[in-house]
């Protein structure tokens, strides 16, 4: 094999560990839910929107 396809092959890789992480990403951000949250402990009642 010569460097130029060593290249070629690592370049895919990246772009293919790339593609895949941000698509993991996309799929956890659907996943959280959207409206309020409410927390309550020692200090009280919190309530965060999303």
């Amino acid at each position: 094999m010569n460097r130029n396809f060593l290249f070629l092959i690592i370049g895919i890789l990246i772009v293919v560990v790339a593609g895949l992480g941000y698509k993991t990403y996309q799929q956890k951000q659907q996943q959280k839910p959207s409206g309020v949250e409410l927390t309550i402990d020692k200090n009280g009642v919190s309530v965060d929107r999303h």
